[in-house]
């Protein structure tokens, strides 16, 4: 059909051009008029996808983020891109969010350079069509990727980027903005503006309370993935919409949470507000048996708060119970319950030698990076050492001092020589 016979006598031909040239979007008069004589639903016309097929492929998606959320990441990424596949480029908006899913499930799933490199790709997109995909929320979750990554300088500098798009908007709620506390909270040498977000975003929302919603979000995913079965699909993209709502509160607490102990952590944060903080993130943590280490890393985390309040009794009870919790946990976090244990045995003029041992102990076995250097098992050295120091242990002093150097990526190819090196947050 030509352009004239398309555009009849109610249309010029001009402007049918500029509509099949994407110049000009058709108002919805004039989309139901081109598809009535082209023989289309309004649908495909402006889509390029049928009703069905878009409704299916709308479903779909929901499916793959209840799986990402709340069942299988590997699952999930290939549910993704399955879609990704099936839409391929007649629709390029549900392509892009697919695609987007993908990106999530391989973060979720540890493979974080393909994430990067997904994630890096569709800013990319997002920048060259801002309808398909919003910039801010890759930003966020490319900052986080990041620093899981080790890149921490890419990492802030994406963290800062995406902070100055909240500051122009004024937004310090939601999941967006507690998405970005979370991440920024744990980047190394937060800056005052970011550190002033995070207790900003945490002073607006709190650590609300929680409960787990699991077995009806599972129920509701359970009854949407039935009616599909039965071709009722409206129906399951509803209930796939409530369970995905279902779940949303509790992802925005722990979100709160984590950062809500991590900025407890902090030596510039008062005491009594640490205190409320880290007893707040507890609650969460201990709603969900999930997060059994990250309860233990709060307990620990409220030891250190204790010690901070001169109360080395309760720290004792605390860093006792995380360690209990802590048992096989990955990284650092079972040495620093027994680094918490010496000090409280220094403090209190008793025997530091086992939590000590335990603690040289757990860092000698980690893995080290296989490039670079790892800050946590640094710090974990250095603060070893010092205790080492005040419990009179010379050489176990200095062995752990040379220990925390090699973690922070210094390397002496002359034995002997003293390297002062700086191990902080």
């Amino acid at each position: 059909m030509s352009q004239a016979q398309l555009a009849g006598p109610d249309l010029s031909d001009s402007y049918v051009s500029l509509i099949e040239s994407g110049k000009r979007t058709p108002t919805p008069v004039v989309a139901r008029l081109l598809a009535e004589r082209l023989g289309c639903t309004t649908e495909f016309l402006l889509h390029g996808i049928e009703p069905r097929q878009r409704i299916d492929t709308e479903l779909g998606l929901r499916h793959a983020e209840l799986e990402l959320r709340h069942g299988d990441p590997v699952s999930a990424a290939e549910r993704f891109s399955e879609i990704v596949k099936a839409v391929g480029e007649e629709n390029a908006m549900l392509a892009s969010q697919a695609r987007l899913g993908r990106a999530r499930a391989l973060e979720e799933q540890g493979r974080l350079g393909q994430a990067v490199e997904a994630m890096e790709r569709l800013r990319t997109e997002a920048a060259a069509h801002p309808e398909r995909l919003a910039d801010l929320p890759l930003t966020v979750a490319l900052s986080r990727c990041y620093q899981r990554a080790g890149d921490r300088l890419r990492a802030r500098d994406l963290g800062l980027a995406a902070l100055e798009q909240m500051a122009r908007l004024s937004i310090d709620q939601g999941e967006l903005a507690v998405d970005l506390a979370a991440t920024l909270i744990e980047l190394p040498s937060g800056g005052e503006s970011e550190l002033a977000f995070v207790r900003r975003v945490l002073t607006v929302s709190g650590v609300p309370e929680v409960v787990d919603r699991s077995a009806e979000i599972r129920t509701l995913w359970e009854a949407s993935k039935s009616a599909a079965s039965g071709e009722d699909s409206a129906l399951a993209v509803r209930l796939a919409d409530d369970a995905i709502a279902a779940g949303r509160p509790a992802r925005l607490a722990l979100q709160l949470a984590r950062a809500a102990m991590h900025f407890a952590q902090l030596e510039t944060c008062p005491v009594e507000e640490a205190e409320q903080h880290v007893t707040a993130a507890a609650k969460v943590f201990s709603v969900f048996t999930a997060t059994r280490v990250e309860l233990g890393q709060t307990k620990v985390v409220h030891a250190r708060v204790r010690m901070r309040a001169g109360d080395s009794v309760k720290a004792g009870e605390l860093a006792t119970a995380g360690l209990a919790l802590l048992d096989g946990a990955p990284g650092t976090l079972p040495a620093q319950a027994q680094l918490v244990l010496a000090q409280v045995a220094l403090d209190l003029g008793a025997d530091a030698s086992a939590p000590l041992r335990a603690a040289r102990d757990l860092l000698a076995a980690l893995d080290g990076p296989v490039f670079g250097s790892d800050r946590q098992a640094a710090r974990a050295w250095r603060e070893l050492g010092d205790l080492f120091g005040k419990a009179g242990a010379r050489a176990d002093q200095t062995a752990a001092y040379r220990r925390a150097l090699e973690a922070a990526g210094v390397r002496s190819a002359m034995a002997g020589v003293t390297i002062e090196a700086s191990i902080s947050r």
